[in-house]
């Protein structure tokens, strides 16, 4: 017969296995880090909101703020969105910054909101967990610094992308009253996305940028695979747009006038696959103006030759490293070349 304490051993076994289940087991054998995978906390222009936490008290319900301020986890299969899939977006409870679409929440099994794609990547931060004896990625809303949850790979393809997000951490704003009122989000790849960065950065309406990689099917690649031309992906930038100062179609035009369109994997000097032309569209609105505008340039005998741009669906962005973050900015030095 097993003694006692053999027993309470293997109850405290299955009681931590099942918990580990809830909450994506390759949280506890997946070791990369945030910086292993390319994810940091900082790199975007988001305007930050200062509060101090008494004003963040008296604002939020006692579990919003155990939650947000203090790190907490809301008990599995007990939020309010766990259970919830009607069409809108979901926003920092905190804040009111826009994190995540509904078209992209899941269910995960695990007993917590799940996502397989942010709204936008430059509205959140990753910051490496070492919490409760195992590495993690918390997720964090980049504009207010509050946890929201936590990024496994253990999610769908083709990205694997999995955000397990409180619902305590969140507010929700159905589609009808999101369209007109929230920012939206641009993907494009125009060759060296040190430059392209730059250059969207300048555009009057752009709110936020981030370099990354997108277009391909290698889950969470480094900037030397994606040079290989291996992965599918091109460099690519993920911008946050007020769509009352710039339209999506005026960003289209611009994507157009800051590269040379007509060139097949490259621009200037780099050469690869990596540094194609290409908008990934969101919705079928993108797709309708990009091809449109496309077309239209196409026959005004702008370009003496065909314009090669691809014009392909958004299937997933991967955050670029930190140091290619902002690269013109820190460097001081002319942006990459394109044309």
């Amino acid at each position: 017969m097993l003694k006692t304490y053999q027993k309470m051993m293997i109850l405290g076994l299955s009681l931590l296995l099942a918990w580990a289940g809830w909450k994506g087991l390759n949280a506890l054998f997946y070791h990369q880090s945030s910086q292993a995978t390319g994810l940091t906390g900082e790199g975007t222009r988001m305007k930050k909101i200062n509060k101090s936490l008494e004003d963040w008290k008296k604002e939020l319900t006692p579990e919003q703020f155990h939650v947000l301020f203090e790190k907490g986890t809301e008990r599995a299969f007990t939020g309010q969105y766990n259970d919830f899939w009607e069409k809108g977006v979901y926003l920092c409870a905190a804040c009111g910054t826009p994190l995540f679409r509904s078209e992209d929440k899941y269910d995960h099994g695990t007993g917590w909101p799940s996502f397989k794609e942010s709204l936008a990547e430059p509205n959140l931060e990753y910051h490496d967990d070492p919490s409760l004896g195992m590495r993690r990625i918390e997720v964090r809303c980049a504009a207010c610094g509050g946890h929201l949850g936590h990024f496994f790979y253990d999610g769908p393809a083709p990205t694997g992308k999995h955000y397990c997000i409180n619902s305590a951490a969140m507010k929700f704003l159905p589609a009808g009253e999101a369209k007109n009122k929230l920012p939206r989000v641009a993907t494009f790849a125009a060759g060296c996305f040190w430059g392209v960065e730059y250059k969207f950065s300048q555009v009057q309406g752009v709110l936020e940028t981030m370099v990354g990689y997108s277009g391909g099917n290698t889950p969470h690649p480094s900037y030397r695979q994606v040079l290989t031309g291996k992965t599918g992906h091109a460099e690519a930038v993920q911008l946050v747009y007020d769509p009352a100062v710039i339209s999506y179609e005026q960003l289209v035009r611009k994507f157009f006038e800051l590269h040379d369109p007509t060139q097949y994997h490259r621009q200037g000097p780099d050469i690869g696959p990596n540094y194609r032309s290409a908008i990934f569209y969101h919705d079928e609105e993108q797709r309708e103006i990009a091809e449109r505008v496309k077309s239209e340039l196409q026959a005004s005998r702008r370009y003496q030759k065909k314009i090669v741009t691809e014009v392909a669906p958004f299937k997933g962005f991967y955050r670029a490293e930190e140091y290619h973050q902002k690269y013109y900015q820190k460097k001081l030095g002319p942006a990459c070349p394109t044309g």
